[in-house]
């Protein structure tokens, strides 16, 4: 009797351990549905081909009110000196983050519409924007003749990714102080990029700026002068 208590008791745990798997592939498209707001500012001539500076803003600066993305950069500066250039400003929606592949959709969007030369289209941004301006530049390195980056910050991938861009000419600024985005994040990306043996890569840190180290760089004529001066090579126009 004890032998087939044994034997049923070593059936039964056979049977319930016994295990399976199963192999296959499986197909599907993930649609993400995005809306930007953005404010484009035209040149005084739009017959002639002129270049494209893609603002990116940030958090300060989301919602809905397009106002808000002329308190800071390029447009700011526009509201008293001018620029002989296109400015696409885009706005990340109050309870989202910034969608990459949506501003580069704009981007070509506003390319087809407008008389842009496609060998002079240059990316900035601040804080999260300077973030986006990062992840935009390794995300499509072919499509930017200039980078400038201020108080952002960068994910690992990205720095793994860094070789891209860094045939593209590039200005990183930071403030030593800043308390919301560390300056190491500046600092690991120009030395990343001087790895890659970059040509054109400064990194400036303003020893007496938090995170706000972006209106000193933006109300200065020179950023625009440096921008308009990068041409990328071998860009059908």
């Amino acid at each position: 009797m004890k032998f087939k208590i044994t034997f049923l008791f070593l059936l039964f745990s056979a049977i319930g351990f016994a295990q399976s798997e199963a192999t296959g592939n499986f197909k599907t498209v993930v649609v993400t549905r995005c809306e930007l707001g953005y404010v484009l500012h035209k040149p005084a001539n739009t017959k002639d081909k002129k270049p494209l500076i893609v603002f990116i803003s940030g958090d300060g600066e989301k919602g809905t009110d397009l106002e808000k993305v002329k308190i800071n950069g390029p447009l700011k500066y526009l509201k008293s000196h001018a620029l002989d250039a296109y400015v696409l400003a885009p706005q990340c929606k109050e309870d989202e983050n910034w969608d990459i592949e949506s501003i580069y959709q704009l981007i070509l969007k506003v390319q087809k519409e407008h008389n842009i030369d496609s060998s002079r289209i240059y990316v900035t941004g601040l804080s999260s924007g300077g973030w986006a301006a990062w992840n935009l530049a390794l995300s499509h390195p072919d499509l930017f003749a200039a980078i400038v980056p201020i108080s952002g910050f960068i994910d690992l991938i990205q720095l793994e990714d860094a070789c891209k861009i860094a045939q593209i000419p590039t200005r990183i600024y930071h403030g030593l102080l800043d308390d919301v985005v560390n300056v190491d994040y500046a600092v690991t990306i120009y030395k990343e990029l001087k790895k890659c043996n970059a040509k054109d890569v400064q990194l400036t840190i303003f020893d007496d700026a938090g995170h706000d180290s972006w209106t000193r760089v933006y109300d200065n004529p020179e950023i625009y002068s440096w921008m308009f001066k990068q041409i990328k090579i071998n860009t059908n126009k």
